[in-house]
C-alpha cells in the first residue's frame, strides 16, 4: 500500500497515464492497493493544481478522472483532415432532451418533441458515444431508457450534468436562433435556472 503523499501523487499519475479510460477514486484505489479515498481526492486535487499552467491538464468528468490538452492548444494536435459529422435537428433536440430529463424513454422524448422519433436518431447518437441504454422503465411494456455517458461530458467540456447551461445562457450566447425556437420550448423556459436537476419519471 501506498502511503507517502509524493509516491501516491506519482503512482496516480503513473495510473491515469497507462489507462486507456477515464479513472474513478475507486477504480485508482483497487488499483493502487486500496489507497484510501480521502488521501487520493486529495492528491488529485493537488495534482489538477499542479497541471494547470502546462500543456496537459488533469480534470474530472462525470466522476471520472484523465488527463486532456489544456483547451487552448488544442488546436496544436488536431489533423489537418477534420471530418466533422453535424448532427441534425432531430438528433440536437434528442440530445438535449435525453441531457436535461434523463433517464428518458423514447416515448418520453417522443412526448416532449411532439413527434415520432426515428430509432436512427438515437443510434446515432449511441455510435457518437453520447447516449446509452440506462435499463428499463418499471411501467407496463418496460421501455427502454437512454441516459448521457461520461463521452458526453467530456466532448462538451462538463465536469456534470449540473454544468449544463439554462434557456436563458443558451439564449445570451446567440446559439437560440429564431429558426430554432423549438430547441427552447424543447428545454423548456423553466429550466433556465438549474435544467439538470429537472426528471422524467
Amino acid at each position: 500500500m501506498i502511503d507517502a503523499p509524493d509516491e501516491l501523487a506519482r503512482a496516480i499519475e503513473a495510473a491515469l497515464f497507462a489507462s486507456d479510460q477515464p479513472m474513478s477514486v475507486e477504480a485508482l484505489a483497487a488499483h493502487l492497493g486500496d489507497a484510501p479515498p480521502a488521501s487520493l481526492r486529495a492528491a488529485l486535487a493537488a495534482l489538477a493544481d499542479d497541471y494547470a499552467p502546462r500543456g496537459i491538464h488533469l480534470v474530472e468528468r462525470g466522476g471520472r478522472w484523465h488527463f486532456e490538452t489544456a483547451a487552448d492548444l488544442a488546436h496544436i494536435l488536431r489533423r489537418e483532415r477534420e471530418h466533422n459529422r453535424r448532427l441534425s435537428r432531430a438528433a440536437t433536440e434528442v440530445l438535449a432532451i435525453v441531457a436535461y430529463h434523463e433517464p428518458v424513454s423514447r416515448a418520453e422524448i417522443e412526448a416532449i418533441r411532439g413527434v415520432q422519433t426515428s430509432p436512427g436518431t438515437l443510434d446515432v447518437l449511441m455510435e457518437a458515444g453520447w447516449v446509452r441504454p440506462a435499463g428499463r422503465r418499471e411501467v407496463p411494456g418496460r421501455p427502454v431508457i437512454y441516459a448521457t455517458t461520461p463521452a458526453f461530458l467530456d466532448h462538451f467540456g462538463l465536469e456534470s450534468r449540473r454544468d449544463l447551461p439554462g434557456i436563458e445562457e443558451l439564449r445570451a450566447t446567440g446559439l437560440l436562433e429564431p429558426i430554432d425556437q423549438t430547441m427552447a420550448s424543447v428545454l423548456g423556459d423553466d429550466d433556465a435556472g438549474n435544467p439538470a436537476d429537472e426528471r422524467l419519471d
